[in-house]
C-alpha cells in the first residue's frame, strides 16, 4: 500500500514540475492531492519533494513564486505568494568538508 502511495506522490511531483509554468493552479491541486494521500497513507513525502512545496500555503514552488538565496551557511526560501521563510542548512556540505580537512591533514 505504501509503495502504491510513494509512487503516486512521485508522479503527483512530476505532473506539477510539468504544468507549473502554463498552469499553476494544476500544479498547486496535485500538491495538495500528494499531501492527502500521504496523510491517508501515513507515508512520509521524500525530503527532496517536500522543498518542492510552501509548508504553509502547501503551492508548488517554482521560479516564479519562490525566491532562493543562501545566507549564513543557509539556503533561504521564499514563497512569493504567502511570504513564508523556509530555512535549509548547509549540514552535508559542512561535513563532507571536515571530512576532507582532515584526510588531507
Amino acid at each position: 500500500m505504501r509503495k502504491l502511495a510513494k509512487k503516486s506522490i512521485n508522479q503527483l511531483f512530476d505532473l506539477a514540475e510539468e504544468e507549473c509554468s502554463m498552469h499553476p493552479e494544476r500544479s498547486h491541486r496535485y500538491v495538495e492531492i500528494a499531501r492527502n494521500i500521504s496523510m491517508r497513507t501515513r507515508t512520509r513525502i521524500p525530503r527532496r519533494l517536500k522543498r518542492r512545496f510552501c509548508s504553509k500555503c502547501f503551492h508548488y514552488l517554482y521560479s516564479k513564486n519562490c525566491r532562493v538565496r543562501t545566507k549564513n551557511k543557509k539556503v533561504v526560501i521564499t514563497c512569493l505568494d504567502c511570504g513564508n521563510v523556509m530555512r535549509i542548512p548547509f549540514i552535508r556540505e559542512k561535513k563532507e568538508r571536515l571530512r576532507m580537512k582532515i584526510h588531507q591533514g
